[in-house]
């Protein structure tokens, strides 16, 4: 509580915020203990912890540079890097040792269980010893080195007096594979290399998944940032042009920017007239006429005729990188969350080490001697391991995203079916996601001439209207007449000549585009003109998945960028309230709203404009065709033109969090009565091990019960 304070301390003076890269994260004790501890640090204002990045941002004083932050972060136990400004970051390669060590942990597993079942089976004398040594001769290796990132974070956490979740399943693991190795070398009758590994195996896996999906994250960013053009035409006082790229363009510069070629800064029309592809900044399917004094931004695609630029804002000064620093920024919001298993575990591990020391502690002081103790304190570490606790939300999760999958829609992160399943609001997007975000051409008022004539010219532009039109066209049947001259006149339209007729395709006169009240196009034949209209239809399902989404108890309403008109129509038309002509930013705001009054927003959104949205809100959506950086900012992507998923989700997510709860009350009542039984000595390491392995299967098959209740949810 005292880092709010502190800010409005020291709002005098200017301050600068520092990201930092910070994989040693694994707990919400690591979020806490950097969230509470640097702002102690002389010019550190505060500091946010970003728990899936693992990432850290810290506003401090500019005086302070990053070789003093980067020795603050490393005081508290956590190695860091500064992470560039650039939200993509750098590539830290995590997930490829996690991966490596993860291979590593599965082919030990399935060899040392193989040579388990023998032992298991009533192998005794010679032949049990072998199997143990054979085990020892996998495991030791195996253990080694797949449980390095453990073992490597607990001592860095140890080091600094700290701990974190790493050091309990260190001591697990050590403790288990150590009194293994002495059973092996003794003769002894017990060995339970197989627990230690499946243990690791486990583990790892949850650890790989995490990291993939970080990855993924930097890869999105890069792909919108990769929107922007690469490289201006920069126009010199004396006329000449020379190519030069985008880092290095300086606000002032003259460019040119030709027709089909993406702006690589933010800048203002000087000369020329055209039209503009804003889709993947505004959503609007329409383009955006320009000329003199309009105001045009990075990643905008020129559709016609080239236009000189003057440039006002460049690099990560344009409004695009804006987006990707406030997509960054809102997942910031989420460093807060932490998932039902980490928060279980956090408290549970060190209960049970605790449990363990005590009865190790116990039957020494009644005199069994240091083996049997040691044992007894093993089965107890054994069969109270968190297999089935850890496997409570994942395995859950896991079914429940197969189910959706197979039904159209990719959950990419297994925790966000726990945020929706929270959702009480749903936001939507009008352009691509309540509708098809298509212009779909009306050509029934055409004859089979006009058809003919419409489809020749319209196949000469790259103008999204001709595609559309054109797409219209083809799917009735329409065979192109041979245009002759075709020319394309920027804002304009098509021109050309039929069979000595001057033909056209032009912006239909402002009062009869006002009259329409849609998108539209006019066929000019000679003297003869037959106006053709465009609509951008509404998902076939929209009405009923707002109803869907009514019977779970989400309210629905639309937040879009596009303009008031359109928007208006379809929220009449679905029984909506809506908000139209929202930028990035007020979107934000709109989530940010409504989370302070407790809500929990579910945003559904395709644009790009969408992005920071998306990664704002409690849970997010975007469909198949939404732009890379939306679906990479959203928490599951839907496919096709259904928008029935997006209810389906809900529903499965609700009954996801049902056998979750069940997971975890078993796996309660599983040690509540395989502790007392560890703690009296009535349980051998091997029926620990095997107790274990029991409870983990029970979890597993209560959570493919999920894979019918998708299919019910999904016939309703």
């Amino acid at each position: 509580m005292n880092a709010p304070l502190a800010i409005i301390a020291d709002a005098a003076r200017p301050l600068t915020s520092t990201r930092f890269a910070v994989p040693g994260m694994r707990c919400a004790g690591c979020i806490g203990k950097i969230e509470r501890e640097l702002p102690k640090v002389p010019g550190i204002i505060a500091a946010r912890a970003n728990f899936s990045a693992k990432r850290v941002a810290i506003q401090h004083d500019p005086a302070l540079g990053e070789d003093a932050l980067t020795a603050a972060l490393q005081a508290l136990g956590f190695e860091a890097q500064p992470a560039a400004d650039n939200p993509l970051g750098v590539e830290d390669g995590e997930h490829k040792r996690l991966n490596r060590a993860l291979g590593v942990a599965g082919f030990g597993m399935m060899n040392v269980m193989l040579l388990s079942v023998s032992v298991w089976s009533g192998a005794d004398g010679a032949t049990r010893a072998l199997f143990h040594w054979l085990s020892a001769l996998i495991a030791l290796p195996v253990i080694a080195y797949a449980g390095r990132p453990f073992f490597a974070s607990a001592w860095m956490a140890l080091s600094h007096r700290r701990t974190n979740m790493d050091v309990p399943i260190s001591i697990g693991v050590i403790l288990a594979t150590c009194l293994s190795l002495c059973e092996t070398i003794t003769g002894g009758e017990h060995a339970f290399f197989d627990s230690a590994v499946m243990l690791l195996f486990f583990l790892l896996a949850g650890r790989a998944l995490d990291a993939e999906m970080r990855t993924r994250t930097r890869a999105g960013i890069g792909a919108l940032l990769g929107r922007m053009g690469r490289s201006a035409g920069v126009i010199a006082p004396d006329g000449s042009m020379r190519r030069v790229a985008a880092k290095d363009l300086e606000p002032g510069m003259l460019v040119l920017v030709a027709a089909g070629e993406a702006l690589a800064a933010d800048g203002e029309v000087i000369e020329g007239r055209g039209a503009l592809d804003n889709a993947m900044l505004t959503g609007e399917s329409a383009p955006e006429p320009v000329g003199p004094g309009s105001v045009v931004h990075a990643g905008a695609i020129n559709l016609s005729a080239p236009l000189r630029i003057r440039l006002t804002h460049v690099a990560e000064d344009t409004a695009l990188a804006e987006i990707a620093r406030l997509m960054d920024e809102a997942g910031q919001s989420r460093s807060h969350y932490v998932r039902i298993a980490d928060r279980a575990s956090h408290l549970y591990a060190p209960v049970v080490h605790s449990l363990a020391l005590l009865a190790f502690a116990g039957w020494m002081i009644a005199g069994a001697g240091w083996h049997q103790s040691l044992t007894i304190a093993i089965a107890v570490l054994i069969i109270t391991c968190p297999c089935a606790m850890g496997l409570a939300v994942p395995a859950a999760q896991v079914v429940a995203a197969g189910a959706l999958l197979r039904r159209g829609l990719l959950v990419k992160d297994g925790s966000a079916l726990e945020r929706l399943a929270e959702c009480d609001i749903a936001l939507f997007d009008k352009t691509g996601t309540l509708t098809l975000g298509e212009p779909r051409a009306d050509v029934r008022a055409l004859d089979a001439e006009q058809r003919s004539i419409a489809l020749g010219l319209a196949q000469a532009s790259r103008h999204p209207l001709s595609r559309g039109l054109a797409a219209a066209l083809l799917r009735a049947g329409a065979v192109a007449a041979a245009i002759e001259d075709v020319r394309e006149v920027s804002g304009a339209g098509l021109t050309g000549r039929w069979q000595g007729v001057k033909v056209a395709l032009e912006r239909p006169d402002g009062d009869v585009a006002k009259d329409i009240g849609a998108l539209a196009t006019r066929l000019r034949i000679g003297d003869a003109m037959q106006t053709i209209t465009f609509t951008d239809p509404l998902r076939t399902d929209a009405a009923k998945t707002i109803s869907a989404l009514r019977a779970e108890g989400i309210e629905a309403s639309i937040l879009s960028g596009d303009r008031a008109a359109p928007v208006e129509e379809v929220a009449h038309k679905l029984g909506l309230l809506a908000k139209a002509e929202a930028s990035p930013q007020a979107k934000l705001a709109a989530l940010e709203a409504l989370k302070m009054q407790g809500r929990r927003p579910l945003m559904v959104g395709d644009g790009l404009n969408d992005g920071p949205a998306l990664a704002a809100a409690h849970a997010s959506i975007a469909p198949g065709t939404a732009s890379d950086a939306s679906q990479q900012a959203a928490d599951a992507v839907f496919i096709g033109e259904a928008l029935m998923p997006v209810a389906l989700a809900v529903r499965v997510s609700k009954a996801t969090m049902r056998i979750v709860r069940q997971n975890f009350g078993f796996s309660i009542a599983y040690n509540l009565l395989a502790v007392p039984l560890a703690l009296t000595g009535l349980v051998t390491p091997l029926i620990a091990a095997i107790a274990m392995s029991v409870s983990s299967l029970v979890v597993i098959a209560n959570s493919l019960r999920l894979a019918q209740s998708a299919k019910a949810s999904a016939g309703r």
